[in-house]
């Protein structure tokens, strides 16, 4: 099995990785029913939730991490006067991100980053944002514990995956992609609260369709 790492951050790896995801989470109208075949659940959930970006008082401080190439980005209002930092392993999702900004007219910060190590202070953050990032890092747990460390007190964690057992076939496809390198190990249901309230984060909502989870937790500190 390759590490999924450095998979993300292979600059021609990685650059397929981000080509075929790009080509399908960017198209809502492909996505959608892609995701109902493959994972039994309804995305148009997961692009609910992204729009928390551009529904957030001005001067909110969010990290999109990974921002992948850039799709929550894409919610982002011209007017809005936001710190918004995006952050990936990969420097080509970095580049795509780069470009869906410029061509948006949004600003934004660009960090090339490994999310269990990431190069902020501590309670930097109002909110984090994590799309479709979880199931592909090596270690979730690790990973939520560095962006609740990131969180102000208060600050809100949002975030959806690709959780394990819940639905067989999406089990099948994703131990596929797992064994290509560009998914991690993911976790149950279950493994999510328990990487969260290890976290010291308070679950608000936790809601499951198919095999993704959509879920928003609170830092108590």
């Amino acid at each position: 099995m390759r590490d999924v790492s450095e998979v993300w951050k292979s600059s021609r790896l990685g650059s397929v990785g981000a080509k075929l995801y790009d080509s399908v989470i960017e198209k809502e109208s492909l996505a959608v029913p892609l995701s109902r075949v493959i994972f039994g659940t309804d995305l148009r959930k997961v692009y609910a939730a992204m729009d928390v970006v551009c529904d957030v008082p001005n001067g909110t401080s969010i990290l999109d991490v990974p921002c992948g190439g850039g799709v929550t980005m894409r919610r982002l209002r011209r007017d809005q006067h936001l710190r918004y930092v995006a952050a990936d392993i990969s420097p080509v999702m970095l580049d795509r991100a780069r470009k869906v900004a410029a061509e948006s007219g949004v600003s934004a910060e660009f960090v090339e980053a490994d999310v269990v190590n990431m190069p902020f202070s501590d309670r930097e953050f109002d909110l984090i944002v994590c799309f479709n990032g979880l199931h592909c890092l090596p270690d979730p747990g690790a990973a939520i514990a560095e962006m609740a460390r990131c969180l102000r007190p208060g600050g809100r964690l949002i975030s959806s995956f690709v959780a394990r057992g819940a639905v067989r076939r999406a089990d099948a496809y994703a131990a596929t992609l797992r064994a290509a390198g560009v998914f991690g190990p993911s976790g149950t249901n279950a493994d999510a609260r328990t990487w969260l309230s290890s976290a010291g984060l308070v679950v608000e909502k936790f809601e499951s369709s198919g095999a993704f989870v959509v879920f928003e937790a609170r830092s108590s500190y």
